[in-house]
């Protein structure tokens, strides 16, 4: 239990990082030679292209994993410590909070679910009286 709560911290902290990285980017401070490097590091993590295919397994992940970090940290420590320092208190005041959690917009997903569930059940059972 203790371990999945580290984990939750991690993915909290990397999606502010992440976002703060948005933030640096966006923010006309930033030397483009950075923007830049963000620029190819995105663009490499959602190619289809890699440089050891994902079929293969554990190589194939682990490539994309240190090739992406390597890049945001170097892109990182191309970013001007004040513009990075000041998009990261921005991230963390939008990751900071506890967000609400809307049961409205998960009951409605729920229900979509259900009534494509429905919908196939009944197009099948249809398909096999016609059938048979």
């Amino acid at each position: 239990m203790f371990g999945f709560l580290s984990w939750r911290k991690k993915v909290k902290s990397l999606k502010s990082e992440t976002y703060a990285l948005y933030l640096a980017y966006k923010d006309p401070r930033t030397p483009w030679y950075a923007r830049l490097m963000l620029l190819i590091v995105v663009g490499y993590a959602l190619s289809p292209i890699d440089l050891i295919p994902d079929f293969i397994p554990v190589i194939g992940s682990l490539d994309d994993l240190i090739i992406v970090s390597l890049g945001f940290f170097i892109a990182m420590k191309m970013i001007p410590k004040d513009v990075l320092k000041e998009c990261r208190e921005r991230a963390k005041e939008r990751f900071g909070k506890p967000r609400k959690k809307s049961w409205t917009a998960a009951i409605i997903i729920v229900a979509i679910w259900l009534l494509a569930i429905y919908l196939i059940y009944r197009v099948l059972k249809m398909l096999f009286n016609l059938l048979f």
